[in-house]
């Protein structure tokens, strides 16, 4: 099978475009950016995105295995490692917010 690196670096590159967050150039809303309620909201939509794609991933497998014509292995296969992908960056985000945390706890006040 040929893989062509260039176009997958391209595709990888585009993931991440998609994940950054808008600038805005209003400094009152650098300070809504950094309030802790949004932090939330924006891990809450984080999480939820990882969800929807390891469910999306699941319905695209079974889909397959009951024989739908218009899903080829490749595409189920792409999503499956998509999600993969997305899940384990989730779980290392988590073990550094962790660390953090940990780090945190145990300076000297």
């Amino acid at each position: 099978m040929d893989v062509k690196a260039n176009s997958l670096y391209q595709e990888m590159q585009a993931m991440i475009g998609q994940t950054r967050l808008p600038v805005n150039e209003n400094p009152d809303a650098v300070a809504n950016v950094s309030s802790g309620g949004d932090f939330s909201a924006m891990l809450k939509q984080a999480v939820e995105g990882v969800n929807n794609m390891q469910l999306q991933s699941k319905d695209m497998q079974q889909s397959f295995e009951m024989g739908d014509p218009n899903l080829s292995l490749a595409q189920v296969m792409i999503a499956k490692e998509k999600a993969g992908i997305a899940f384990e960056a989730t779980v290392q985000v988590r073990n550094k917010v962790l660390e953090a945390y940990k780090t945190i706890m145990n300076m000297p006040v």
